[in-house]
């Protein structure tokens, strides 16, 4: 006998679990379905981020990070350390702890907010005569659901290298790159992206010798050139090797390790022996086992569910959300998409601004931004002045001991309204709040140049770039 409700939320990550909170606080009767289990066998709602995504990868950083500061920069501090080591596997439990307090917390919520939760894989069964759609959950307890609203938010899986499976043992996905027990004396990594740079980062300041090949020409491609350039400079400091341009030949993972053949940028041919080897080249929608032909819910050519700009499907009722929808692949424009759909199914008018999303990389430096960068605007042809202003010469910065990095601003020649903010350097990914608030006030760069910042603050270097943009800094 089928289960009713008024919403239905297949998938628990950010996306899907904020929807089921939200469409609940608006008075819906309202089941989230969610797969993801631990190694009990226990549910673990959270998705990609909070498994094998964003808060693992976070913990491992810090970890990672910690190490790094007593190996190389508590001398500069006065603090001597004598045979200093680190426990992989500890650092590891940690961060799996880290994981199941958020996967503890997820539940905690759906029962304060009274979203019934179903452990299992969710699908489509059939559409129901009058309105609605049966949802099965297979599971442990076999389930079958009917609601007149479904919200679809599966997320998306690593991308595979072609002829290249994940082993999760010597070929990683980002779930592998996750769980490697001991420092590998050589890792590979495809891709330069958030994944690459960031796991990149964690095992090569725990002694691994790290090798990134990206396969486009240009580091960073996305973000602002000027800022791609002073990480790239720092991250080559640092000691992590990247090539760019490359061309990916054959992959053997015979033997103790792996060995990718490769053409550099030069057309010259290359190998790499690695131990382990992290494949991040992006990620593809996830619809695997959703049965959307059941219902004739439209996808793409890339997988991913067509939508509209309000997150509808083609189907009434049935609206989808995250990754496995257009737009950046981000937990945080998942969780804003999951507000405004279970808003728009009250009847409210929610809203996602694409425009005013941030983005960010948590490598050390840290690289953030929003808006528009120096490039899209010259190549949009449009009028701008840029204002810059370095770590160096803010006085936080010099006390943290990390003056890395740069704030820059662009600003409407005429109107000097914000356009894009840039950082690189410390906690950008705390400093870039301001710029994406006052994008969203259509505020200028003369607005954040007159308002007052804590002394000695890092924000500070934001103000001062604001002044860039008009000629007056004061510190620099």
């Amino acid at each position: 006998m089928s289960k009713n409700f008024d919403v239905v939320v297949i998938g628990g990550g950010p996306g899907g679990y904020i929807a089921a909170i939200r469409a609940a606080q608006l008075g819906f009767n309202t089941a989230c379905i969610d797969e993801w289990q631990n190694d009990k066998g226990g549910p673990a709602p959270g998705g990609t981020c909070t498994n094998v995504g964003c808060i693992p990868s976070k913990a491992l950083l810090q970890s990672s990070e910690h190490f790094e500061h007593a190996a190389k920069h508590f001398g500069d501090h006065g603090i001597s350390l004598e045979n200093l080591r680190i426990d992989v596997a500890k650092m590891v439990g940690r961060k799996d702890s880290v994981v199941k307090q958020n996967n503890d917390g997820i539940l905690y919520l759906f029962k304060k907010n009274k979203v019934t939760f179903f452990h299992g894989r969710g699908s489509f069964a059939k559409a129901v005569e009058g309105g609605g759609y049966e949802i099965s959950v297979a599971g442990k307890a076999a389930e079958t659901l009917t609601a007149k609203n479904v919200i679809v938010a599966t997320g998306s899986n690593a991308r595979q290298l072609p002829g290249l499976p994940y082993d999760e043992a010597k070929v990683l996905s980002n779930d592998g790159a996750l769980r490697i027990g001991a420092t590998p004396k050589k890792l590979g990594v495809i891709g330069a992206g958030v994944i690459g740079l960031e796991m990149g980062s964690v095992w090569r300041r725990l002694g691994a010798e790290v090798t990134i090949l990206e396969m486009l020409p240009t580091f960073l491609g996305a973000a602002d050139e000027q800022i791609a350039k002073e990480a790239h400079k720092a991250f080559v400091k640092q000691g992590l090797k990247i090539e760019l341009g490359v061309k990916i030949g054959s992959v053997s993972t015979e033997g103790e390790g792996v060995t990718i053949a490769y053409t550099d940028a030069k057309g010259g041919e290359q190998t790499l022996a690695v131990d382990k080897l992290i494949v991040s080249i992006g990620r593809v929608p996830n619809t695997i086992g959703l049965n959307p032909e059941a219902v004739g819910l439209q996808l793409d050519e890339r997988g991913a569910i067509v939508v509209d700009a309000e997150c509808r499907t083609n189907l009434p009722g049935v609206w989808a959300v995250g990754d496995v929808v257009r737009g950046p692949m981000l937990a945080h424009k998942a969780e804003e998409e999951g507000v405004a759909v279970a808003e728009r199914i009250a009847g409210q008018h929610g809203h996602v601004n694409f425009d005013t999303i941030p983005w960010v990389i948590y490598t050390s430096p840290e690289i953030a931004w929003v808006g528009q960068t120096e490039q899209a605007l010259k190549a949009a042809g449009r009028a701008y002045k840029a204002g810059t202003f370095p770590f160096l010469a803010n006085g936080r910065a010099r006390a943290l001991g990390d003056t890395t990095g740069m704030v820059k601003f662009l600003a409407d020649a005429a109107t000097d309204e914000i356009l894009g903010v840039h950082i690189v350097g410390p906690m950008a990914s705390e400093l870039i709040s301001e710029a994406v608030v006052a994008m969203e006030f259509k505020a200028s760069a003369e607005d954040i140049a007159r308002i007052c910042h804590a002394h000695p603050s890092l924000s500070e270097a934001t103000k001062e770039a604001a002044l860039a943009v008009d000629k007056r800094t004061l510190n620099f």
